[in-house]
């Protein structure tokens, strides 16, 4: 399924392109019943057995890895597991801003961010952020395409191999969907080009 995620990152990135520029981060907490390797006790769900996903997208939301850990891990330990996944990408472009909500906020994550070449762009503890006003809303858009997938927000998967599977095909379908309505909308369906503005 990893080999599949990266063929479809490939197909995109040849035919609409990766906005790797500016890539956001965000964790999501979902359900986990049944416990097993990834779930944890969910601080937002009174304790019970929960699994988080840190995920990193482009800028137009396209999902280009994930991190499935315990519901009680917090964002910041996750995040440079989280980037590591970029790798299969190949040469990232010199100059990349990270964009984080205030969880993120702290000196150690912008050093960790500074360390691999990337731009922080966090937002500030107890300053009003307005979700749209950045390039962050974008992850959060992606995380309600991920929890569409109703196998992920009520995971009953016990075996960590086989939930990453499952986070892999998510990716794989949220990748292909945006693959076909960006194609849908550059071409007519005479296939005469149709540029949008």
């Amino acid at each position: 399924m990893d080999e599949l995620r990266q063929m479809a990152l490939k197909a995109y990135d040849r035919t609409i392109g990766l906005g790797l520029s500016d890539v956001a981060v965000d964790g999501c907490v979902t359900k986990a019943p049944c416990g097993g390797e990834k779930a944890g006790r969910s601080p937002v769900d009174r304790g019970k057995q929960g699994i988080k996903r840190s995920t990193v997208v482009d800028a137009e939301g396209i999902p280009l890895g994930t991190v499935a850990a315990s519901a009680n891990r917090h964002d910041s330990p996750l995040l440079g597991e989280t980037l590591d996944t970029l790798q299969v990408l190949g040469p990232l472009p010199e100059r990349m801003s990270v964009h984080l909500d205030r969880g993120y906020d702290s000196e150690t994550t912008r050093e960790k961010l500074r360390s691999r070449g990337f731009t922080p762009e966090i937002s500030e503890k107890g300053k009003p952020a307005p979700l749209q006003t950045g390039k962050r809303w974008v992850v959060e858009r992606t995380n309600s395409w991920h929890n569409a997938h109703k196998k992920l927000v009520w995971c009953t998967e016990r075996r960590g191999r086989v939930i990453d599977f499952w986070v892999a095909f998510s990716e794989v379908v949220i990748v292909v969907r945006r693959l076909i309505r960006e194609a849908w909308t550059r071409y007519r369906w005479d296939g005469r080009p149709h540029h949008r503005p």
